[in-house]
């Protein structure tokens, strides 16, 4: 089997994603210290092995406990794994850098751009963490919904690292019967990969609560992936990333299955209602709400069209009508397929 090693573990952030990793790994025999910022999340996994708030009925192993303490989830720990949301990203990696073991390898399992800014995560942990961790810091990304991980569905991911050794050094840790993690050193391209596909899945699910088939829905995610790439070639990234499981991969599963949180949003504002009303109704962050603001400026910044990512924004914060924003893109200058600009 691939990737036998156990190491003491520390995972920050203990919403979906990051509990199923803190499971998949100690169900591979590591001990496993989670970081939560809620009470009741920290006394439901030593009580009762479940998070109450994030996967729900999923029972954790023995190997996994939680504490509301940083210092202590970290204490001693060979792997450090972040995973809160990206709007809150680095506040919390900045309360718990003191604490983060000296050359440990750190996996971000965050998607997100920062706003303002327009850092992807590795980049703003290096600024907290100095540039020295950048050797270090890998990003986990692909189609990977935290429910069907957690029941063991068999799932592939990419690892990116600056320096290959240490994506290579984390692959084998990771991977075995549930996880394959594919190694890369294109840090740019995962990054943003994982990022921009929720502000297009938004797009789709906004087609889809407008009743539009499957035509439409492709198109988007076609032309969506066509301005990822764009944005990607002019940040330094590799376009062939964003043909595998970051790029493409992810795209489609975000924007096709109905657990998609980013695909939901979009639909509820395809049939008419507004952005407030669904995050009143929703625990859980739709990264995509998020990035679409740090999008939009990141293009503007790096001089990139992004015509969908735009006009999500628009809907979002604008209260752009999803039909008229259809209408927009449909009226847009013709262009070749393969223009770069």
């Amino acid at each position: 089997m691939a990737g036998m090693t156990t190491r003491t573990t520390a995972v920050i952030g203990a919403g979906n994603w990051g509990t199923a990793l803190a499971k998949l790994i100690a169900d591979r025999g590591s001990p496993v210290t989670m970081w939560a910022y809620e009470r009741e999340v920290v006394e439901g996994i030593n009580e009762r092995h479940e998070n109450p708030f994030y996967l729900q009925g999923e029972r954790l192993p023995e190997g996994l406990r939680a504490t509301g303490e940083l210092a202590e989830a970290l204490r001693g720990a060979e792997v450090v794994l972040l995973a809160p949301p990206s709007h809150v990203f680095r506040d919390v990696l900045g309360a718990a850098a003191k604490h983060v073991p000296a050359g440990a390898p750190l996996m971000i399992a965050t998607k997100g751009i920062e706003e303002q800014s327009c850092l992807i995560m590795t980049e703003v942990a290096a600024e907290i963490l100095g540039w020295k961790a950048w050797e270090r810091t890998a990003v986990l990304s692909g189609p990977s919904f935290a429910k069907e991980l957690a029941r063991g569905d068999p799932t592939a991911v990419s690892l990116a690292c600056r320096n290959l050794a240490v994506a290579e050094d984390l692959q084998r840790f990771l991977s075995g019967d549930v996880l394959r993690a594919y190694a890369t050193e294109d840090v740019v391209g995962v990054s943003l990969g994982g990022a921009v596909k929720n502000v297009i899945a938004i797009a789709v699910g906004a087609a889809t609560g407008l009743g539009l088939g499957h035509n439409s829905r492709a198109a988007l995610m076609t032309r969506g992936i066509a301005e990822i790439t764009r944005l990607v070639l002019q940040r330094g990234g590799n376009a062939l990333t964003l043909a595998g499981l970051s790029g493409i991969g992810d795209l489609v599963l975000t924007c096709t299955s109905e657990l998609s949180r980013n695909r939901q949003v979009g639909e509820a504002l395809g049939r008419g209602e507004k952005l407030k009303d669904w995050v009143s109704r929703n625990r859980q962050v739709a990264e995509g709400v998020h990035n679409a603001r740090s999008v939009r400026q990141l293009s503007q910044r790096a001089g990139v069209e992004m015509p969908i990512s735009e006009l999500v924004y628009r809907a979002l914060y604008e209260e752009l009508p999803p039909a008229q924003a259809i209408g927009l893109l449909m009226g847009r200058t013709l262009r070749h397929e393969r223009d770069e600009k």
